[in-house]
C-alpha cells in the first residue's frame, strides 16, 4: 500500500456524499460485519460512459479509501472499461492491500458492479462495433465450467465479448458457494471474467426472480403440482433480462453454457398463401435441436423459449460433450475445468425443499391418509406436498407389490396410491399450449427432463399457435405424468412447441 496515496484519499475522499441525479446504486456489506457501501454512479447522456459517481460508507478507513480511489478511477470512464474493474484494480489504485485490508477492495468492487450493472440495465446505449469483428456477444457466466468454456468459444469466433452475471437469489440458510445465483457465485464469476480478459456486468434479478420463479414454485406446491422452476426462469426471467441488456450493449448475440443447438428459421416462400392468411413470422422462426450429448442435452429447460429469442441466442457447446468442454477448459489452464457441477436448484442449495417450503411459504408437515385408488386408507404420510405423481420411495406403505402416487389432492390433503399397471397412462392433458409449427409435426413428447422423448401424437394435429388445452396420446404407456411439468412438443430432435402437464378431468380440484 501506497502510505501516501492512503492518506490522500482519506483526507479529501472522492465522490463522498455526492448523490448523481438519475443515478443507479449498488449497496455491499452490510452492518452485521462492520462494513457497508453505497455507491451511485449514473452514465452521460450518450449512454456511453460514466459521468459522475458518489458514494456514503459506514466502513474502516481502507473501504473509505478505497471508495474514494474507485470514484477517481472511473470518473468520466467508457462503460466497458469500468465493466473489467474488479477487487485488484481497486487494490491497485491504492498501491496495493495486504491480505488484511483486501476485504475493502472487495467490498468496494461487488457495490460498483451492483451499480455499473443497474445503470446499465437502464440507460447504456453503446452502438454495436465497427467491423471487424463482425459484431459483438455477450455471454452468461455462472462461474461453472461450461459458461467458461461458452464465454472462451464466443471470443474466439466474435473477437468481442462481454460477460454478465444473474444475482437471482439470497437466503441467510441457503450455502452460498453451492449456488450459482448467489452474491458469492456472481463475484467468482466476475474475477473469471476478468481473469478471461472479459469486461463483466452484474445484473439484479433478484425481485423478477423472486416474483416470477420462486413465488410461482410456491404457489404450484400448495397446489398440489411438480413445478418447475427452471422453464419459468429461462423462458421468463433470466434470458429476457440478458438479451434486453444485450440490446443496450450493443450486442447481436447472446450465448450460453447451455448444452443445446438451434434449428435455422424455415424459408417462407412468399407466394405459398394470401397476404392475409400469412402465418405469423414465429410460426417460420429458428426451433431448438437436441445437443449432440444426450445425456447432457438441456433443450427440456430451455422449451419455453420463442422463436425471437432463439433467432439470437448462441449455444456454443451443442455439439461438445463434457468431457470435450473439461478438455478446452484445461488446455486453456480455467481454474474451473475441475469444479464440480451444481445438482440442486439454485435457491435451493444448501437447504432441503421441505424447509425452504416451511420457511417461505409456511407449508409446514401436516398429517394426512394415504389411499388406494378406492380411496381405502392404507397408510399416513406428513403433507400431500412432498409427493409427486409416479414417486416409489417415501409413501412408508407396505404391500404385496411396490405402490406408487398416482395423484394427490390438496383439498383433502391425501395421497392416493397404487400399483405401476394403474399409473399406467396413454393419454397426457396439458394447458397452456405453444406450437411453434402444426401439431401434425409432433411426433414424440419428453415428459421430465431426464427422460427419453416418447413416441406421441397431439390429438386432432391443431395448428401451430396457442392452445389452452390439447391431448397427447402415447403408442406406448408411461408411469405417469406429473402435472405442473412440462411436456416437450418434438418432431425428432426439434423442439416445435411446449405445454404443462393438468390433471386428468375427472381428478382436477373443483374450480
Amino acid at each position: 500500500m501506497d502510505p501516501e496515496l492512503f492518506e490522500h484519499h482519506l483526507a479529501s475522499a472522492h465522490g463522498r456524499g455526492r448523490a448523481p441525479e438519475g443515478g443507479a446504486t449498488g449497496v455491499a456489506g452490510t452492518r452485521l460485519c462492520g462494513d457497508v457501501v453505497r455507491l451511485t454512479l449514473a452514465l452521460d447522456p450518450s449512454g456511453q460512459r460514466v459521468a459522475e459517481v458518489g458514494w456514503e460508507a459506514e466502513a474502516c478507513g481502507a473501504t473509505l479509501a478505497a471508495c474514494s480511489a474507485v470514484s477517481e478511477l472511473v470518473a468520466d470512464a467508457p462503460l466497458l472499461d469500468v465493466a473489467r474493474i474488479g477487487a485488484h484494480q481497486v487494490a491497485d489504485a491504492l498501491g496495493g492491500l495486504s491480505a488484511g485490508k483486501f476485504h475493502a477492495a472487495e467490498l468496494v468492487a461487488d457495490a460498483l458492479a451492483r451499480a455499473l450493472g443497474t445503470a446499465a440495465r437502464a440507460a447504456a446505449a453503446l452502438p454495436p462495433p465497427a467491423a471487424p469483428p463482425p459484431h459483438r456477444t455477450l455471454v452468461a457466466m455462472s462461474g461453472g465450467v461450461d459458461s467458461a468454456v461458452a464465454a472462451l468459444l464466443a471470443a474466439r469466433e466474435s473477437g468481442d465479448v462481454v460477460a454478465v452475471t444473474l444475482e437471482l437469489w439470497a437466503d441467510e440458510q441457503n450455502d452460498g458457494e453451492r449456488s450459482c445465483c448467489s452474491a458469492q457465485a456472481v463475484r467468482f464469476a466476475r474475477a473469471l471474467a476478468h481473469r478471461m480478459g472479459l469486461p463483466h456486468l452484474t445484473l439484479d434479478l433478484r425481485e423478477e426472480f423472486s416474483a416470477g420463479v420462486v413465488t410461482p414454485f410456491l404457489d404450484d406446491h400448495a397446489a398440489g403440482l411438480t413445478p418447475n422452476p427452471c422453464v419459468r426462469c429461462n423462458g421468463h426471467v433470466r434470458l429476457d433480462a440478458m438479451l434486453e441488456l444485450a440490446d443496450r450493449l450493443g450486442a447481436a448475440t447472446l450465448a450460453t453454457g447451455h448444452y443445446a443447438r438451434v434449428e435455422p428459421a424455415e424459408p417462407v416462400e412468399p407466394a405459398a398463401a394470401p397476404a392475409e392468411h400469412a402465418a405469423a413470422p414465429a410460426e417460420h422462426g429458428p426451433l431448438l435441436r437436441a445437443a449432440a450429448d444426450a445425456w447432457k442435452d438441456q433443450t427440456y429447460m430451455l422449451a419455453a423459449l420463442a422463436p425471437a429469442s432463439l433467432a439470437r441466442l448462441r449455444f456454443p457447446l451443442g455439439d461438445l460433450t463434457k468431457p470435450q468442454v473439461r478438455a478446452l477448459a484445461a488446455e486453456a489452464e480455467l481454474p474451473v475445468a475441475s469444479k464440480a457441477e451444481s445438482q440442486d436448484l439454485c435457491f435451493l442449495a444448501g437447504t432441503s425443499r421441505s424447509e425452504f417450503l416451511a420457511r417461505h411459504a409456511g407449508i409446514a408437515q401436516r398429517p394426512g391418509e394415504v389411499v388406494d385408488a378406492a380411496g381405502d386408507v392404507i397408510g399416513a404420510h406428513t403433507g400431500h406436498h412432498g409427493f409427486t405423481v409416479g414417486q416409489r420411495r417415501g409413501l412408508g406403505v407396505a404391500a404385496e407389490e411396490p405402490l406408487y402416487v398416482l395423484r394427490t389432492d390438496p383439498a383433502s390433503n391425501r395421497v392416493v396410491a397404487g400399483t405401476r399397471a394403474q399409473l399406467a397412462t396413454t393419454s397426457v392433458p396439458v394447458r397452456g399450449a405453444r406450437l411453434h409449427r402444426d401439431g401434425a409435426r409432433v411426433d414424440r413428447v419428453k415428459l421430465r427432463y431426464r427422460a427419453k422423448p416418447l413416441p406421441a401424437r397431439v390429438v386432432g394435429a391443431p395448428a401451430a399457435g396457442t392452445h389452452r388445452r390439447l391431448e397427447i396420446a402415447l403408442e406406448e404407456p408411461v408411469d405417469g405424468a406429473a402435472p405442473g411439468q412440462l411436456a416437450c412438443l418434438m418432431d425428432g430432435d426439434v423442439v416445435i412447441g411446449w405445454a404443462t402437464i393438468d390433471r386428468p378431468a375427472a381428478t382436477a380440484p373443483a374450480q
